[in-house]
């Protein structure tokens, strides 16, 4: 939690909350402590200790103005509040989705779709994603993972023409969920593994941004269409402790719902570049 504030802190000026600067250069960037203590409605002597991490349990009203002096959106002070209060969860999430939900994805022929769960791991997926993105079902089900795709499979960069958009928001939406799960061990595994090995994701992961990445737009590059532009929107599983279906949609009529639903129709047998082979399937 020290990590974030400080990194907050560091981005909001004085001037931003009608400090006066006096001129010349700050030794810190952004607000000093005693000036967001003060802000807060805090000592000096507390906030030093909350980032410190020795103040035990934090209240919510002091949690309520650390978030409005830092501007904190809503994804952030859900994740501030996570960072002061780690709920324990007593039962592991699922590994496998169930049959009604393995249903659904097939019967979704012109959307494409996948389900993940709060480590990325793709749990299952349809034949539409398959010709649109990549076979998940031919990557190994160790690596069968959105963080690890978008670091270590150099396709993603050919697939995702904004690639830093996407690998940014994938660590910011992982960098959520491992503060609503502090004692996942394979998610602290995967951060671990990956900041020492990727250079890329470790400064995207000390970026400390957070993000719920629950709807937005995305640009494919697919072999067989062209690049598309799509929306997307995260729905949670209903009765699962962390599984989302993510599913991508074009504005009705336009170029790119063309393109997909051509994309739907298309087989590897027809003539043209045949994107990666695969079809339905799930762990």
């Amino acid at each position: 939690m020290g990590d974030f504030l400080r990194s907050r802190r560091a981005r909001i000026g004085p001037g931003d909350v009608g400090l006066p600067t006096y001129g010349g250069r700050r030794r810190v960037p952004g607000l000093r402590r005693e000036e967001l203590a003060h802000l807060a409605g805090v000592s000096v002597d507390y906030y030093v200790r909350l980032e410190q991490g020795r103040t035990g349990t934090v209240s919510d009203e002091v949690l309520e103005a650390l978030a409005r002096v830092l501007r904190l959106d809503d994804d952030e002070r859900s994740y501030l509040f996570s960072l002061a209060k780690p709920a324990r969860r007593a039962r592991p999430s699922r590994r496998t989705v169930s049959p009604h939900l393995r249903f659904l994805l097939d019967a979704m022929e012109t959307t494409p779709a996948y389900v993940i769960d709060h480590r990325t791991d793709v749990l299952a997926w349809n034949p539409l994603v398959v010709k649109l993105i990549l076979d998940f079902g031919a990557v190994p089900p160790e690596r069968r993972n959105w963080v690890r795709l978008a670091f270590e499979d150099p396709r993603s960069e050919r697939i995702f023409p904004d690639w830093t958009g996407k690998a940014s928001e994938t660590v910011a939406h992982l960098r959520m969920q491992a503060a609503l799960h502090p004692d996942d061990e394979g998610l602290a595994g995967l951060v671990a593994e990956l900041s020492r090995t990727s250079e890329r994701f470790r400064g995207m992961w000390e970026d400390h941004n957070v993000r719920e990445r629950s709807r937005g737009a995305i640009r494919i590059r697919n072999d067989v269409v062209g690049e598309v532009s799509l929306h997307f929107q995260t729905l949670k599983v209903a009765g699962e402790a962390d599984q989302w279906l993510v599913a991508y949609a074009a504005e009705p009529g336009s170029e790119d719902d063309k393109a997909l639903r051509a994309l739907a129709a298309w087989s590897p047998g027809d003539d043209g570049p045949a994107p990666d082979d695969g079809g339905a399937g799930s762990v």
